[in-house]
């Protein structure tokens, strides 16, 4: 923490000033050299600037090659992912839960995270007193700022538990330089004040740009609420009916809908719209995104990027554990088997597993080697399963709920679910989380809140401790949380270790 402190400035917030929208304008650079933090917030669009460098940390786990990528750790802990990416040590330390403190993996999203939230602070605490910015859209800035950090601090706490709640700008001379870790209530509680005032900000419920919406600030809260009503706090009916009430609203302001096919999902031309409630921004030729040579096969000639990893793909397993009519486990809907060859379209290529559809970037893959896409964060596919399951933890089936669940399952040309009992309802919620929300940094996150884990051969949940991996390594109690990183661990003494590391 102490050497992430010491970065914590304007210097580090404008420097990463490439921002997150799809507009021209909010991916410039600005020269930090003739700035410091006392002279650089006197002018609203020096408010906008520090705000959209607050985004960049969103994108820095998502960075990919041969050494793997960040985005990858949540995944390969799911027991539902592979690799053929013999040198990225760091996946093969998750995935066959041999994971250590030294995994960069870690460091990344700590190091990220905690400059975001830096940055933040930073927003948070110098635009109030910018004489000529309009009230209004000072709030907004504000609020796009708290949504950021409590974004930051919702996945940083679910990863390392108790962590260091840092609140305010530092400096060499601050409290804070060296923190100590607050209790994973008290993370929580401060999300949830960050996010209510998000919401009381003015933001529009739409933001085509990429920036936060409305939309996204309630479908967080509602991820929130959902979390805290399971464990670790196991704050039960009451969170559920917030997490409910919270996702509901978003259904019943009629802004977003399910794409009607799983292309659109990995389509450019569908960013930031429909189901698409907030995404991590890229744009090629400026920022592309950084995935695209993970998710092919190892040297298999079939793609215009020179770098082919075979980084990180499904588990046959897995994808055979669908419903044999489940139309996302059918061939270039969210996974893929074969594919042309790069020198000749008319080939075609086994790839010999299941690689991962739902993020294929065609344009980028065939021609480009440049992509266009951006990372999904929030679908509206999650609020309408968020909603269904914690609804039904409150009251049991209603027609809304089912209205909610089958609305996914109808997209998959599943049949619709009906006439279920609370517990069996429960558990058809969980399996289409599973399903749907594969690969998008999710699954392992409801893992963790449930605990539990999907047996891809029953079909059913087992307790998430005590779980065995499809492929053998069997789930310990160590792994409800990350190691937080040797790094600063060594750098701030204040801090300790998660059990088992």
């Amino acid at each position: 923490m102490n050497r992430i402190s010491k970065k914590i400035g304007l210097l580090t917030a404008v420097m990463s000033m490439f921002c997150a929208a799809g507009c021209s304008d909010f991916l410039e650079e600005t020269d930090p050299s003739n700035f410091t933090t006392d002279s650089y917030f006197t002018e609203p669009a020096q408010a906008r600037s520090a705000v959209n460098s607050i985004y960049a940390s969103l994108r820095e786990p998502l960075g990919s090659g041969f050494g793997g990528g960040a985005w990858m750790m949540t995944e390969f802990a799911t027991g539902l992912a592979n690799t053929d990416l013999g040198q990225a040590v760091n996946s093969y330390f998750v995935k066959d839960l041999r994971n250590t403190s030294d995994n960069g993996y870690g460091q990344t999203y700590w190091a990220a995270y905690y400059r975001g939230i830096a940055n933040a602070n930073l927003c948070i605490e110098k635009i109030p007193g910018i004489a000529t910015m309009n009230a209004a859209e000072g709030q907004k800035l504000i609020g796009e700022a708290r949504f950021l950090r409590a974004f930051y601090y919702f996945n940083l706490v679910r990863m390392f538990g108790k962590i260091p709640l840092v609140t305010e700008s530092v400096n060499l001379q601050s409290e804070q330089l060296r923190p100590s870790q607050a209790t994973e209530e008290e993370v929580y509680n401060y999300i949830v004040e960050d996010l209510k005032a998000a919401e009381a900000s003015g933001l529009p419920w739409l933001d085509t740009s990429g920036k936060v919406s409305m939309g996204a600030v309630k479908s967080l809260l509602a991820q929130v609420y959902l979390t805290m009503a399971g464990f670790p706090l196991q704050k039960g009916a009451t969170h559920y009916d917030l997490a409910a009430k919270k996702a509901e609203e978003v259904i019943d302001s009629k802004q977003f809908k399910l794409f009607t096919t799983y292309n659109d999902l990995h389509d450019p031309n569908k960013k930031n719209v429909e189901e698409n409630i907030f995404m991590i921004q890229f744009r090629t030729q400026i920022l592309p995104s950084g995935w695209q040579v993970s998710i092919i096969p190892y040297n298999k000639n079939i793609s215009q990027y020179s770098d082919e990893t075979g980084g990180i793909y499904a588990t046959a397993d897995f994808v055979k554990s669908y419903d044999p009519g489940d139309l996302r486990a059918k061939e270039k809907q969210f996974f893929f088997t074969k594919f042309t060859n790069e020198a000749d379209r008319t080939k075609e290529v086994d790839l010999g597993g299941y690689f991962i559809y739902k993020h294929f970037d065609v344009v980028a893959q065939t021609s480009t080697a440049n992509s266009d896409l951006n990372w999904p964060v929030i679908r509206y596919a999650d609020v309408l399963l968020t909603y269904a399951e914690a609804a039904n933890e409150v009251a049991g089936p209603s027609a809304k709920i089912y209205d909610a669940v089958n609305a996914v399952r109808t997209r998959a040309q599943l049949p619709a679910l009906a006439g279920l009992t609370k517990d069996v309802l429960r558990e058809s919620i969980w399996k289409e989380r599973w399903y749907e929300l594969c690969f998008e940094n999710t699954t392992w996150f409801d893992m963790v809140r449930l605990r539990k884990a999907f047996n891809v051969t029953t079909k059913k949940f087992d307790n998430y401790v005590g779980h065995k991996f499809s492929y053998g390594p069997t789930v310990t109690d160590r792994e409800l949380l990350f190691p937080i990183p040797t790094s600063e661990m060594r750098n701030n003494t204040n801090l300790r270790q998660n059990a088992g590391y």
